[in-house]
């Protein structure tokens, strides 16, 4: 009987550890690191105080590394307020006898940054000005996470 006792205490211990490493901010989101602050995420912020709850060691250490390493925080989506149109460089080219590896290699030489855009989550608008620009902008960055922008 006791002998079965310290076995599901040492199954539950090695349960709630396992559980508090996956609740470590720095292995859930590893591309946060360098963060210096912003609104604390709930999920990780919860699953490290889960080890406050069991064991006051893992979850202070959860918590140390969390906000050292800034994995706590939320990223930071810049919204309009960020984008500058005099920022903005317009390059000119002829629509009409522009192909799309055209496209692709003028992008690449004006900023530098290769892109595909054949792939399924790039959109292709015509754009009239530079504030259709900060349009389309406002309708799409509300809803991007991880994604990259290319101006054409």
């Amino acid at each position: 009987m006791v002998k079965t006792l310290g076995n599901m205490l040492r199954v539950f211990i090695c349960a709630v550890l396992t559980l508090q490493l996956v609740g470590c901010g720095t292995l859930m989101y590893p591309e946060r690191r360098g963060q210096k602050g912003g609104r604390l995420d709930v999920g990780v912020t919860v699953l490290d105080a889960v080890g406050l709850l069991f064991f006051i060691i893992p979850g202070v250490i959860a918590f140390c590394v969390d906000f050292g390493n800034g994995t706590i925080y939320l990223p930071e989506h810049r919204v309009m307020n960020s984008l500058n149109i005099k920022d903005f460089r317009e390059v000119k080219f002829d629509p009409k006898h522009t192909s799309m590896a055209m496209l692709e290699r003028i992008i690449k030489d004006q900023t530098g940054c290769s892109v595909k855009l054949d792939q399924d989550n790039v959109k292709i608008s015509k754009l009239k000005s530079l504030n259709d620009m900060v349009v389309q902008f406002a309708k799409v960055l509300p809803v991007m996470q991880n994604d990259r922008i290319a101006l054409l």
